[in-house]
C-alpha cells in the first residue's frame, strides 16, 4: 500500500448491524438508530451496514449519511441456527475485512480477525422466558457461542451488566456500561394530544404492546380510579405485539372500558402532542433493562408512575413515583396521587425533567466509539 493510501486509510472498518431499523421505532430501534448516526459522522470510522434478515434485500436506504450497505440477502432463520452453534460463516463474508463488528440488538455474528460487540438490553429471554417469542428464546444461546468465540457485552445499565456477568459467567472486564439517551422532545400540541385522547384528562402509556409491559394491570388499576373520576381516560399508544390479545380482553371486562382507548402505532408529532396532553404518565413493566419511555415523559413534563423493578430504579433514581410490579392497588393509588395538582407532583416534573437530562444519545455514542477502540 502506498503512503498516500495508507494515510488516507480509516483508523477503523465497523461493520454494524441495521436489521432492527427496519422496524418502527422501538427501543432497540431508537438506539441502533441513534448511535449509527453520530458513528457514522467519525472521519476515522469506516462503517458498513448489514442485515440479518430477507428485507436485507431492500437495505440500501436504511443507513444514514456515511454508511456503506452490504445488500447481499442474508436468511435470517438459517444464520441464526448455524452461528448458535459454529463460529461460521463469518459477517464479512457480507461486508469484506472489518475491525469490529456491532450487534445492536443481542446477536454479534463471528468474523474471524474482528473484534466483536454484542449489546445487551435486558435478559427477559432467561429471566421471564414464559414473556418471550420463540426468536428472542435464541438469544441465550447466540450470546453464550458469542462469549465463547471472545465477544464483549455492552449493556445499557449496571443492572444488566451484573445479570449478564452472573448468567453468561463472563468476566466483567468483557461488559461494557453505556446508559441509552435521551430524544430532546420537541413541545408538543397539548390541544391535538387531548384531541386524540377524547378528553382533556388522562393517563397515557406508550410502547410495544406485549405481557412484559403488564398493560392488564393498569386497565384494573384505572377502572379502579375511573369510577370516582369521571373525566379521566387511559390512552395506549404502540403498535401491536405478542400480548394484544390479553390487553384487549381486559379492556373488554373493564367497567369503563368506553373510557379506555387504544391508538396503535403513533408517529412523532402525535407521540409529542400525547405527552404535552397527559396528566400522568404510566410504566407498569414486570422487568426493565433500562426505561427509556418514563424517560422521554419525564423531559416532556409529565409525571412518571412506575413499578420498582429490574433497572428502573437505577435509571430514573427519585424522579419517579415507584410501586410493585403486579400490584394494582399500589399502581391505583400512586395514579391518584400524581393525578392531583400538588406539590408533590410539582417536585415530581421538576425532578423528571433533571433526571432525563442527564441521559444524552451524544455521550452515548461517545462511549460506544471508546469500547469499539478498545476492541481494536
Amino acid at each position: 500500500m502506498s503512503p498516500d493510501r495508507r494515510q488516507n486509510r480509516p483508523e477503523m472498518r465497523l461493520a454494524f448491524d441495521l436489521t432492527a431499523l427496519h422496524d418502527r421505532r422501538t427501543g432497540v430501534g431508537a438506539f441502533a438508530r441513534e448511535v449509527l448516526t453520530r458513528v457514522a459522522r467519525h472521519d476515522d470510522i469506516d462503517v458498513v451496514g448489514y442485515s440479518v434478515s430477507w428485507r436485507g434485500r431492500n437495505v440500501s436506504d436504511l443507513g444514514p449519511a456515511g454508511v456503506r450497505v452490504a445488500t447481499r440477502p442474508m436468511a435470517a432463520r438459517p444464520l441464526r441456527e448455524l452461528w448458535r452453534r459454529f463460529d461460521w460463516p463469518p459477517i464479512t463474508w457480507w461486508t469484506g475485512p472489518v475491525d469490529v463488528v456491532h450487534g445492536p440488538n443481542f446477536v454479534v455474528p463471528p468474523a474471524h480477525g474482528a473484534g466483536a460487540l454484542a449489546t445487551v438490553h435486558d435478559l427477559t429471554f432467561i429471566r421471564y422466558p414464559e414473556l418471550c417469542t420463540p426468536d428472542v428464546l435464541q438469544y441465550g444461546a447466540l450470546l453464550r457461542r458469542a462469549v465463547r468465540r471472545g465477544a464483549h457485552m455492552h449493556t445499557v445499565s449496571q443492572f444488566v451488566a451484573d445479570e449478564v456477568v452472573d448468567a453468561f459467567a463472563v468476566e466483567s472486564s468483557r461488559v461494557h456500561v453505556v446508559p441509552n439517551g435521551v430524544d430532546p422532545i420537541e413541545p408538543g400540541d397539548a390541544a391535538v394530544g387531548c384531541r386524540l385522547a377524547g378528553g382533556d384528562r388522562y393517563v397515557l402509556a406508550l410502547g410495544t404492546i406485549e405481557p412484559r409491559k403488564d398493560l392488564p394491570s393498569l386497565v384494573a388499576a384505572f377502572d379502579a380510579l375511573a369510577g370516582a373520576d369521571h373525566e379521566l381516560r387511559l390512552i395506549v399508544a404502540g403498535q401491536d405485539g405478542w400480548g394484544t390479545n390479553s390487553f384487549d380482553q381486559a379492556a373488554g371486562r373493564a367497567h369503563h372500558r368506553e373510557r379506555i382507548v387504544r391508538l396503535g402505532f403513533v408517529d412523532d408529532a402525535s407521540r409529542a402532542a400525547l405527552l404535552a396532553g397527559a396528566s400522568a404518565f404510566a410504566y407498569p413493566s414486570k422487568y426493565e433493562g433500562f426505561g427509556l419511555a418514563p424517560l422521554e415523559a419525564m423531559a416532556a413534563g409529565i409525571p412518571v408512575v412506575t413499578t420498582r423493578t429490574g433497572a428502573l430504579p437505577e435509571v430514573l433514581g427519585d424522579a419517579a413515583r415507584f410501586v410493585p410490579p403486579g400490584a394494582v392497588d399500589e399502581l391505583a393509588a400512586a395514579l391518584a396521587a400524581v393525578l392531583d395538582d400538588s406539590p408533590a407532583r410539582s417536585a415530581l416534573v421538576t425532578a423528571g425533567r433533571a433526571r432525563a437530562a442527564r441521559y444524552s444519545w451524544d455521550e452515548c455514542a461517545d462511549g460506544i466509539v471508546r469500547v469499539y477502540q478498545r476492541l481494536c
